[in-house]
């Protein structure tokens, strides 16, 4: 296992999810009813779409390499900032 890696991508998904939508839905839930309930079913749903991700992730680094990848990401993460903006999503 590679810890390094491990660890930053500890860091990269805490930093990256402290604070955002899903974070405030998770609270606005919790709120509403029993705090382990939201736990478990935010915790599972995370796990599940990291897995999703990890396994898109090691498939897809097989046919494009990482430096397309990152800008292929980040187009989609300005195109879904710019639909957010006008209120398209």
């Amino acid at each position: 296992m590679d810890f390094s890696l491990l660890i930053q991508t500890f860091l990269l998904v805490f930093v990256a999810e402290m604070g955002d939508k899903t974070q405030l839905a998770t609270i606005n839930l919790a709120a509403k009813g029993s705090t382990l309930s939201v736990f478990i079913g935010a915790s599972l749903a995370l796990v599940t779409v990291t897995l999703i991700g990890a396994l898109a992730g090691k498939f897809i680094g097989q046919y494009i390499p990482t430096f397309y990848m990152n800008k292929i990401a980040a187009v989609a993460f300005i195109t879904i900032g710019i639909l957010m903006l006008l209120n398209k999503i």
